[in-house]
């Protein structure tokens, strides 16, 4: 069977040390280890681990925020966070009305004695804790919603937590895959807007409803406040709505969708960051997704780096080969006899195979020659040993008998088909292998290849020449049932 395909592209992800010094730089990251660096032993807590309201002056006054609401309610938020992240230790009080302490806690000194692998653990911690504010309901009035008992009644809400978690992670999951998009040409920011369509308006409506466009509306907002949440823990960059909108009678949110460039801009921007691919890749593994990144396969057996990179773009593969290829401690001749090893085969994921085979071959070097001329004989590989020769400019390269050529036409044409490539180039390259050899279709149905049927039918589809067409399709015809089938 040919290799199955990830459900999302590979992710090219800076070093650990790089993000680490993301993490660190992070806004609310920096203000909660600094408040783990303030507290000390006349720090006093509430009864759920917050500072108590006295202290938050000071607090702000210690991270240079103003002293008004605003800076208090900066300076709380840092302190869950350094609370949630483990940077602080607290207390619960020993009696009601009394108060609690704090003290740093073990996750303090790994920030500067630990690894990278430690600071992105911690701060992952608090990427967990962002998510989960921000997708708290927003409450006017708290003390309404908590019973005799001190339960909270989340039907009064109108609240699905699961739901909200639920939808602001596809929101995340769609900015992955669009910070991926075209080989990585889609890092530029995303209208708001759009965003929040993408999760709404169905892949198969026309023209939105007015249901439709004022669901657009309403989750635009919850994102813009959600976004605004998630900026300072640093997995986003965000231009936020712009609020002259709110009060501008005439303007709706979703008229930025198809709008002109100015006008998206004021409906909110938000671009993924570096770190912001790293944590919402980690929360996708996590939640069982499979999200492949370059890198992965280094390592690994030849057969896990072919298969792996089957359904990669170019220049994903070619980073995930030079990866691989440097973990060869033996050098490039083990690394391509490695390689060979592997491409063999006649299932139906061989010619893929043994085409990407080929093309870290390139990357091997003229060192594997000695490889690639040990499967001169082997009907599988001779062919593409042949070119790999050929591409160098090496001599004494044995011809290669018809049938190889016959063999290697059929395999590298079965490649590309399973490798769904552009259909000009798909094309091109089956009426430049069909015009080498006078009477092609004649003798090519003879080639014992288990994919020659499917490929002559292929070339019967898509052949331009309505005389090759028709020979494709006989030939196919005959190598069907030579086949018995």
């Amino acid at each position: 069977m040919s290799a199955e395909r990830p459900s999302l592209p590979p992710v090219r992800l800076n070093s650990e040390a790089e993000l680490a010094r993301d993490a660190l730089a992070a806004p609310l990251f920096v203000r909660a280890v600094r408040l783990a660096r303030w507290a000390g032993p006349d720090t006093r807590v509430g009864a759920g681990g917050e500072l108590v309201e006295a202290q938050l002056p000071a607090a702000a006054e210690h991270l240079g925020l103003p002293a008004d609401d605003d800076g208090a309610a900066y300076a709380s938020e840092a302190w869950r966070l350094a609370v949630d992240t483990g940077l602080l230790d607290v207390t619960d009080p020993e009696e009601d009305g009394a108060e609690g302490t704090a003290s740093a806690g073990e996750n303090l000194a790994l920030l500067t004695g630990g690894s990278p692998q430690d600071v992105l653990s911690i701060w992952l911690d608090g990427l967990d804790a962002v998510h989960a504010d921000a997708t708290a309901p927003v409450l006017d009035d708290f003390t309404d919603l908590v019973g005799e008992d001190g339960s909270i009644d989340f039907d009064a809400l109108d609240w699905d937590p699961e739901a909200e978690a639920e939808f602001l992670d596809g929101v995340l999951g769609n900015l992955y895959l669009l910070t991926l998009a075209d080989n990585g040409a889609g890092e530029g920011p995303v209208p708001l807007p759009a965003l929040a369509a993408s999760m709404i308006v169905p892949d198969d409506m026309g023209e939105p409803t007015d249901d439709i466009l004022e669901q657009v509306s309403e989750a635009m907002m919850r994102l813009d406040d959600q976004f605004r949440l998630l900026e300072p823990i640093g997995i986003v960059e965000y231009r936020p709505v712009d609020e002259t909108l709110m009060v501008e009678e005439d303007e709706a949110p979703v008229d930025a969708v198809g709008g002109d460039e100015d006008d998206v801009t004021r409906y909110g921007m938000v671009k993924l960051t570096p770190l912001g691919l790293y944590g919402i890749r980690a929360r996708m593994l996590e939640a069982g997704v499979d999200v492949p990144a370059v890198g992965d396969l280094a390592g690994k057996g030849a057969d896990a780096l072919l298969d792996g990179i089957a359904h990669y773009p170019e220049s994903a593969a070619r980073a995930e080969v030079k990866l691989w290829l440097a973990g060869f401690a033996d050098g490039a001749v083990s690394a391509a006899a490695e390689l060979l090893a592997a491409a063999r085969g006649t299932d139906e994921g061989g010619p893929l195979r043994r085409l990407h085979c080929q093309q870290a071959l390139a990357l091997a070097g003229p060192e594997a020659e000695p490889a690639v001329r040990a499967v001169l004989g082997d009907r599988e590989l001779g062919g593409l040993a042949r070119v790999w020769l050929a591409e160098r400019g090496a001599a004494d390269v044995p011809a290669p008998p018809e049938d190889m050529i016959f063999w290697l036409a059929i395999d590298t044409i079965a490649a590309h088909l399973d490798a769904d490539g552009e259909l000009d180039e798909l094309q091109g390259l089956i009426e430049g292998l069909s015009a080498q050899h006078s009477g092609f279709f004649d003798e090519v149905w003879r080639v014992d290849h288990p994919a020659t049927a499917d490929v002559l039918e292929a070339m019967g589809r898509l052949h331009s020449d309505k005389k090759a067409a028709k020979d494709a399709r006989k030939a196919a015809f005959k190598a069907r049932s030579r086949a018995g089938g």
